[in-house]
């Protein structure tokens, strides 16, 4: 064997992060890595700069980076690696991204648009759909009966108001493995937002469902980061059941992410309030990444010590980095990794597991889930 150079298990061992040598081999594949020199006995034989190599592709994947991405990524020539190459580089990366991703969307709307129809409106979607199947649609006399036919269709959405909850048992995922309680959280945010998309990135931590429960239960205090969230949550089930809301940013004009930042970093006075915040409170985080960033330090520095953070700042930088900065504390926490969030989607997160621990108080699914 060739001196100083490590084999495929000595490299993950060196590399570390779960990496092992099944996904050394993957990455040969997809040409991520440079095939090795190998031994007279034909092993792999690496090297330090191997080593370097599989660590930036660690880091890279670790960030959210797809495999074929970080390829491009890791091809900048390094004379020509520079700030505004590799930002250049990066926006041409980002640009297809999302070109895929709008394409993609369409076709997903379009099955939605199908698949999300009521059982009232699904029989005439079977006989357009039949008819289409026989339709000539090459000239311009078969189109105008193709717009004949969606048009019929559509026209059937005014005969009677929209089965929200049918149309989500068609286009959800399967949630089996999930709660109960989970699922009914889920359909939420997805109704709040339109997208169904947001399941794969919908993060409750072990425990927090029975977490929400316990404190909503003692009348714990509810903790918003600005009034826009305060007026979304259902205030009398809070009532209810003895909740008080306070709102940390208490200016009644703010009401934007880009403000609350604003405020937040501005007034040295919110951060103080924060520290002061009663433990076994309920914190909601719906527009300000720095709000969260900063519970997340207080934590660390057990300064306070809250029943559950429901931490959904909207961002392109800070909040995704909060939200990571949250899934590692040891406090129960509801997120939506990524740049997607924001006030509603916090405030609708609170009001369904107010609703079910009011319409089902004996449910215990998520201790078992």
């Amino acid at each position: 064997m060739n001196t100083g150079c490590l084999t495929i298990k000595e490299l993950t061992d060196a590399v570390g992060n779960g990496l092992t040598p099944r996904m050394v081999r993957h990455y040969h594949e997809l040409g991520l890595l440079p095939q090795p020199e190998r031994s007279p006995s034909n092993y792999r034989l690496y090297t330090d700069r191997d080593i370097i190599r599989l660590q930036r592709i660690v880091a890279l994947k670790n960030q959210g980076f797809q495999l074929n991405h970080i390829r491009h990524i890791l091809e900048v020539a390094p004379q020509t690696d520079t700030t505004e190459n590799l930002t250049a580089q990066l926006q041409q990366q980002y640009r297809a991204v999302m070109q895929q991703i709008s394409q993609l969307r369409q076709t997903a709307s379009a099955l939605e648009n199908l698949l999300g129809r009521d059982r009232h409106c699904q029989i005439m979607q079977a006989e357009v759909l039949s008819q289409l199947k026989h339709l000539e649609v090459e000239t311009q006399m078969g189109i105008g009966e193709l717009n004949k036919l969606w048009d019929g269709l559509d026209a059937e959405v005014h005969n009677h108001a929209e089965a929200f909850t049918e149309s989500l048992q068609r286009i959800l995922p399967d949630l089996s493995q999930r709660s109960e309680i989970e699922q009914d959280l889920i359909a939420q945010l997805v109704l709040a937002c339109g997208d169904v998309s947001l399941v794969s990135f919908v993060k409750i931590s072990p425990g927090a469902i029975a977490a929400s429960r316990d404190s909503l239960k003692t009348g714990c205090k509810i903790v918003v980061d600005i009034p826009t969230v305060a007026a979304a949550l259902d205030q009398t089930r809070l009532t209810h059941l003895g909740c008080e809301t306070i709102t940390l940013i208490d200016n009644p004009h703010i009401t934007t992410a880009p403000e609350a930042e604003t405020e937040f970093w501005q007034q040295q006075k919110w951060r103080k309030k924060l520290t002061q915040i009663s433990n076994n409170s309920i914190l909601v985080i719906g527009y300000a990444p720095s709000v969260l960033l900063e519970i997340c330090q207080a934590i660390d520095q057990k300064k306070i010590q809250p029943a559950l953070i429901i931490g959904l700042p909207i961002g392109f930088s800070h909040a995704p980095a909060a939200k990571r900065r949250l899934m590692e504390q040891p406090i129960p926490y509801i997120t939506i990794e990524g740049t997607l969030g924001g006030g509603l989607l916090a405030a609708t997160t609170l009001n369904s597991l107010l609703e079910t621990l009011i319409n089902k108080p004996d449910c215990h699914c998520h201790l078992t889930s």
